[in-house]
This record gives C-alpha cells, sequence and structure tokens, in this order.
C-alpha cells in the first residue's frame, strides 16, 4: 500500500496497479466536487462555538432559574469544554479503526440526545453531567470532519479546503451570540438547547444522507486500546508532527484568550457600549475569515505553506507585543480604536497560522488520520482552557494579563515552529512513518 492510501488520496496521485482505485476514483471525486459535502464538514466543525456561545447570553438566567450560585453555573460551560477536548482521544482513533461514517453517526445521535436532556435539566448538577456528555459526543464532529478532509485531500488543497472551511465555522462564532440572544427574546433558557438540538439533528441527517465513508477498510486500524496509544505515541515522537501541533495549540491559546477576556476588556476598561463591542468582535471574526480566504485562494500553491506560516506567526507576535505595551503605557493613554486595531490584526492573522498548522501536521499522517486530528483538536482545547483562566489573575482594572498571556503564547507557538518544525530544512518524506504493527 502507497503512503498516502489507494483509496482515498488525491486525483493527481492515483496509483494504477491498485487494485481499489479504479472503484473508488468516481465516488472520490463526487465527494471532493460536493457543495453538500463541504457544508457538512463545516457545519460539523463549526458545533463546538454554537454548543458554547450560543449559551453565553442563557447564563444569568440559567443561574437564577436553577438556584444555582454562578461559579456552579460556570461548570456548565467547563464541562463542554473537557467532553470536547477528552472526547476527541476517544472518537479519533476510533474512526481510524472503524471507518470515519460510523463513529461520526453514533456521536452525533448522543450529542443530539443528551442536548435534549439539557433542555429538560432539573438541576444544575444534572446539567452539567450532560453538558459534558453533550462536549464528549460533540467531539465527533470536528475531530472527524478533520480526518475525513485528511482522507479526501493532500497537500496544498488540504490547506485550500482548511481555508474553506473557516469560511463557515468562523462564521459560528460571530453568529452564535446572536442567536442565543435571539432564542431569548421568545423562550428561556432551555430553548437555546432546544435550537441546538434541532441544529444537531439536521446534521445528523445531512451526515446519514450526504457524507459517504471516506477511509476504506483496507486503511483502517484492527489493534484495540493498545495499538491505539502506540499509533499516538508514534505520531507524538515525530517532531515535525509534535512541533505544528504545538505551535497551533499554542496560537489556539492567543485566540482562546482573546474570546476569554476581549467582552471585559472592552467594556469595562475602555467603556466601549455592549453594542460596539458585538461590533468589534464581528468585524475581528470577518478579518479571521477574509484572510483564511486569502490564504488559500490566493497564497496556497504559489508561497511555500512553511513561509506563509511563518509570517503569519510574525504578524500575531508583533500585534502581541504592542497590545502589551499599549495595555503598560508605554505609549501613554490609549483610547479603544488602537486596542481594536491591534485586537483585529492579531485576530485576522489566525487565518493563516490555524489552517496550515492543521494541515501541515495532517498531510504526515495519512496512516493515522482521525489519531493525528484527536491530538491537535485535544492539545488546542486544553492549552486554551489552562490559557484562558490567566487573563483576569490581575482583576479588573487592567488589560495586562489579556497582552501578556496572548504575548507568552505567540511566543511558544513561534518556538515550537522554529525549533520543532525548522522551516528552513525541506523534507523530502512529507509522511510521519507508520507505527510498526498496523
Amino acid at each position: 500500500m502507497s503512503e498516502r492510501g489507494p483509496a482515498t488520496a488525491p486525483s493527481h496521485d492515483s496509483s494504477p496497479e491498485s487494485p481499489s482505485a479504479p472503484t473508488t476514483a468516481p465516488l472520490k471525486a463526487a465527494r471532493r466536487t460536493s457543495l453538500l459535502v463541504t457544508f457538512i464538514l463545516g457545519g460539523l466543525t463549526a458545533l463546538p462555538p454554537l454548543s458554547m456561545d450560543m449559551y453565553l447570553p442563557a447564563l444569568p438566567q440559567v443561574t437564577d432559574a436553577l438556584h444555582s450560585p454562578a461559579a456552579t453555573i460556570q461548570l456548565t460551560l467547563t464541562a463542554c469544554l473537557a467532553g470536547m477536548a477528552l472526547g476527541q482521544l476517544v472518537i479519533g482513533p476510533m474512526s481510524d479503526k472503524w471507518g470515519r461514517r460510523r463513529p461520526l453517526l453514533v456521536g452525533m445521535v448522543v450529542y443530539v440526545l443528551a442536548t435534549a436532556i439539557c433542555a429538560l435539566a432539573p438541576t444544575a448538577e444534572l446539567l452539567i453531567s450532560f453538558r459534558l456528555l453533550q462536549g464528549l459526543a460533540g467531539a465527533a464532529g470536528v475531530v472527524i470532519a478533520r480526518a475525513v478532509v485528511r482522507d479526501l485531500y493532500d497537500g496544498d488543497e488540504m490547506a485550500r479546503f482548511f481555508s474553506t472551511l473557516m469560511l463557515i465555522s468562523g462564521a459560528a462564532p460571530i453568529v452564535a451570540p446572536l442567536i442565543g440572544g435571539q432564542v431569548l427574546r421568545f423562550a428561556d433558557w432551555r430553548g437555546v438547547f432546544v435550537v441546538l438540538t434541532g441544529v444537531g439533528t439536521v446534521l445528523t441527517l445531512m451526515v446519514w444522507r450526504g457524507l459517504g465513508e471516506t477511509l476504506p477498510p483496507e486503511r483502517r486500524h484492527t489493534g484495540g486500546v493498545g495499538s491505539a496509544l502506540r499509533t499516538m505515541r508514534g505520531l507524538l515522537g515525530d517532531r515535525v508532527f509534535t512541533g505544528y501541533t504545538l505551535t497551533g495549540g499554542f496560537a489556539f491559546a492567543v485566540l482562546f484568550s482573546y474570546i476569554s477576556a476581549s467582552p471585559f476588556v472592552v467594556q469595562e476598561i475602555y467603556g466601549a457600549s455592549p453594542q460596539t463591542f458585538s461590533l468589534l468582535f464581528g468585524l475581528n471574526s470577518v478579518g479571521l475569515i477574509l484572510v483564511g480566504q486569502i490564504n488559500g485562494k490566493l497564497l496556497v500553491g504559489r508561497v511555500r505553506l512553511d513561509k506563509v506560516l511563518a509570517v503569519g506567526l510574525a504578524v500575531v507576535l508583533s500585534s502581541a507585543v504592542s497590545l502589551l505595551l499599549m495595555a503598560t503605557g508605554v505609549f501613554g493613554e490609549v483610547g479603544l480604536i488602537p486596542i481594536a486595531t491591534a485586537l483585529f490584526v492579531l485576530m485576522s492573522a489566525m487565518g493563516i497560522v490555524l489552517p496550515n498548522t492543521n494541515a501541515q501536521a495532517l498531510m504526515r499522517t495519512p496512516h493515522a488520520a482521525g489519531s493525528a486530528s484527536a491530538l491537535l483538536g485535544t492539545s488546542s482545547f486544553l492549552v486554551g482552557a489552562i490559557a484562558s483562566p490567566l487573563v483576569g489573575i490581575a482583576g479588573e482594572d487592567t488589560a495586562v494579563p489579556m497582552a501578556l498571556v496572548q504575548l507568552v503564547c505567540a511566543v511558544l507557538s513561534a518556538s515550537c515552529f522554529l525549533a520543532l518544525c525548522r522551516p528552513w530544512q525541506k523534507r523530502e518524506a512529507q509522511t510521519a512513518p507508520a507505527p510498526a504493527g498496523d
């Protein structure tokens, strides 16, 4: 079997001697050109931010309705985030063993059921429990979506497709709080979970009807838990894969720090109204999406991916330095506009960094795309979850913690890229060796 795999390699890399290539080529081509498949994969990657952000406007209502302290209700967010991080570690290897379709469908069905029970939860403890289950099951969508992209695409095509997915998934953080706020005009907090149940049901039906299997039986792993652990150990033993994983994880922590701190920084410290904050938040998300499209349509295929990624990291690092200098008063008293401009530039650069780190890491793992996707997703969620609480460590009167956390994470991201990926070296082999026994 070739390194890239006969049934799911891109059309420019066919193997005439492979018996499965002639029979699967038409189906593969149909999947690759289907707008429906693109929309399904985008919807699956958008599910985590929808599940998290649509619920945010309802937190005060939940606190009052369930007669629980705010700290307890905050655990409903933590539980969902932890579930999404840990679920990827389980579901990713499952998809390498049983294919993409079955674990995805099972995960989506469980997600719908868990979300529906959240809408009926009579106590905070039950809500926390089923938010954890919701996160665990919802992880199937994002981890398998990345693995499917790896099954269908390679090289520059994969980087372009990740940028296309960002057009869909990047819109989720913009619209989710708006949808949640509108739902609360007509229903209580339980209505948010009713809407999420409907979204999950529609996505499940779309997967069932529109997304075929992309991992043929001959490329699946046959081992159990031990084999999955060996596969992950082998992936982490690949210096370059680990480098791109950590580069993307620390960059994602910069994004998480912004999401956690920006409502407080923009509104409380710099005096913006909620409407102004919503506008700035939306503009930053639009910037991320637009730069992602520039990356996919104009840069990929014309400029080496590592060069594009290096430029993106340099912009993130420069913006973080600027934010810290402004927050510490080096430039004197600054208003909202300079801070908002630096945040816009920083967030827009994520449209280059995030899709290219994913593409570069997954290029090396055609033999274990599910496990690789799990490591990518889990590292991002865990590093982001660790970084997010640190942005408020110095109290409510300064933006320095946010800027400092962003700068530290940006430096770590760039350092991992330089020290582990070593972009100045040309890598002849684009794939990491498959673990023995698989």
